[in-house]
């Protein structure tokens, strides 16, 4: 956390140290003791961001994440901080405007991959103890003394670890604990159309991961085209005030027995986690996604060929299965190189040169004239097809491996070309980008 000042008041001070001195398992609701209200109003009175009260649940739970002995459990007793560093944790806290949130998400079914870095994020294997370290481990047993971080069981799995810094702009209660201070005013029920399943420094790093051709890479397509699995993020805050949650288990990943010879004529059995195998290529190609092309894709993603939900249906295409997943492969194409215009007249730019095309082929069109064959073209009204069957209740059959890992490599492509198209030149506008796509594809369909 970001911080500036001269350290802790000796009101800070002397309430914390009457507070170090309670004995476990303290006061039944230590909100209420004398030495935790001088501590609040110290708080208050030494800080302008406390709030009109003080903090009350978010420094109780500060306190705790800085190992007030009374809140410790017997066998985690040694992880009581001094009270000076103490201290000094509080009034740090207290002053910080920035915060450091580190995601952590298991690569799981994940080949041993090539370690790579860009942006906030990173991909690779971590020990033990880095895991230990990324996590927090002290103040996570401080909170979760029954709970354990299995770092030797995950330091098995890859992992993608995404870093990321938040402004501090509410006072320390309304970040421990944010329904208390939602307007009630609002329509609780309503649908944020942008906002994705996981933190968005988290799916910016997905989004950038998923442009790789893991579909290629990939030697089990009829198993998963993908080359992991991400179950869950597991986010650690460094802003005490915010609880940490309890820490998962590494029996939500995926495991396999392994049974070896021990050398003296037995066998152990053990387990090691699953793998999807993929192409040996992949130790190669992958390190190509790196700092640099991170640096292309960020500035891509300002220009007005991304101002549509495209990276928003790609990550979902990822996170989900079976028929969720298909279409929303298809929405990507669609939001990459559809147009108001191609269902509302009014909104067709002068002079129209395509009026006499109907939507499905001003598609085809662009999809032929962005990628620059007619195969893709043809490949885009299968997958249409398809798409319209489910959707409009006719008659199908299963959706094939080959036409699911044509549609994830289809809108792939789409989403790379549109990418490269931002490096050649400028772009007027998405309007005039997709008409000239669309010129150079009706000559080819």
């Amino acid at each position: 956390m970001s911080m500036a000042g001269t350290g802790p008041s000796n009101a800070m001070i002397s309430a914390m140290s009457d507070l170090w001195r309670l004995r476990p398992p303290g006061p039944d609701n230590i909100l209420a003791h004398p030495a935790f209200e001088r501590l609040r109003e110290a708080c208050r009175d030494g800080y302008p961001n406390a709030g009109k009260k003080g903090p009350a649940f978010a420094l109780s739970t500060a306190l705790r994440s800085l190992g007030l002995p009374c809140g410790l459990q017997r066998q985690t007793a040694h992880l009581a901080l001094p009270i000076e560093e103490a201290a000094k944790g509080l009034d740090a806290a207290m002053q910080a405007t920035h915060a450091k949130r580190i995601h952590l998400l298991p690569l799981d079914l994940a080949a041993d991959l090539p370690s790579i870095a860009f942006g906030p994020a990173k991909v690779g294997r971590f020990t033990a103890d880095e895991l230990r370290s990324l996590v927090d481990e002290t103040r996570m047993k401080r909170l979760h003394p029954r709970q354990d971080f299995d770092a030797e069981r995950f330091s098995e799995f890859q992992w993608l670890i995404v870093e990321e810094t938040v402004a501090l702009e509410q006072e320390p209660e309304a970040r421990a604990i944010p329904m208390l201070f939602m307007d009630l005013s609002w329509d609780l029920g309503q649908i944020e159309p942008h906002k994705g399943r996981f933190p968005g420094a988290v799916e910016d790093a997905l989004f950038f991961l998923l442009l790789a051709p893991w579909e290629s890479w990939s030697t089990m397509a009829e198993v998963d085209w993908r080359g992991f699995r991400v179950p869950w993020v597991y986010t650690v805050d460094n802003d005490i005030f915010v609880r940490l949650n309890a820490p998962p288990s590494p029996d939500t990943l995926s495991w396999e027995p392994r049974i070896y010879d021990d050398g003296y004529g037995g066998t152990i059995e053990d387990e090691r986690p699953v793998e999807l195998h993929i192409e040996d290529s992949v130790v190669a190609e992958l390190p190509v996604w790196d700092q640099s092309r991170w640096d292309i894709v960020e500035q891509a993603k300002q220009s007005v060929l991304f101002e549509t939900p495209i990276t928003h249906f790609l990550v979902r295409a990822f996170l989900v299965d079976g028929i969720d997943e298909f279409l929303a492969h298809i929405t990507t194409i669609e939001a990459a190189l559809g147009l108001r215009a191609d269902y509302q007249k009014g909104f067709r730019v002068a002079p129209d040169r395509h009026k006499r095309l109907n939507a499905s082929r001003k598609m085809r069109g662009r999809v032929a004239g962005l990628l620059g064959d007619r195969c893709y073209a043809d490949q885009y009204e299968q997958l249409f097809d398809v798409r319209s069957a489910f959707l409009h209740g006719r008659t199908m059959l299963a959706i094939s491996t080959q036409q699911r890992v044509m549609a994830r490599s289809l809108a792939r492509q789409i989403v790379e070309a549109l990418l490269f198209a931002t490096q050649a030149g400028s772009i007027v506008s998405r309007e005039h980008f997709l008409d000239g796509r669309l010129d150079k594809g009706m000559t080819k369909v």
